[in-house]
């Protein structure tokens, strides 16, 4: 009897001591990761500055410069109106006002950024 209880203490001992080691399993992940080349964009924003001869409020405007000649804008949203002070300005534009019409983009593409009073 002697015998048997000593065979299940040394068992014992033997699983106690190397229980931590079987339930401590490490898990190693490897992450890979790419990155695409790095691609530059530039836009500038260009204005064209005259004197209004058609506005329509989040329509058309129409600038005539000295240079080209009228020149027309699509409003597709929104625009500020904006004073020199960057104030915006609240009153609808007349024929006669002289404005800065900045925009990015060229031809039918030209995205209308803001509009300077300049008077």
């Amino acid at each position: 009897m002697k015998g048997k209880n000593m065979k299940k203490v040394i068992i014992g001992l033997a699983c106690a001591v190397l229980a931590p080691f079987a339930f401590a399993q490490t898990t190693t992940t490897t992450e890979q990761t790419t990155t695409a080349p790095a691609t530059t964009t530039t836009t500038s924003t260009t204005f064209t500055a005259g004197t209004v001869t058609t506005y329509e409020p989040n329509k058309t405007i129409v600038v005539r410069d000295e240079r080209e000649g009228p020149v027309s804008f699509a409003l597709h949203a929104p625009v500020r109106v904006i004073d020199k002070a960057g104030n915006v300005v609240s009153r609808v534009l007349t024929p006669k006002d002289r404005v800065k019409v900045y925009y990015t983009g060229t031809g039918e593409t030209r995205t209308v950024d803001y509009v300077q009073v300049e008077d």
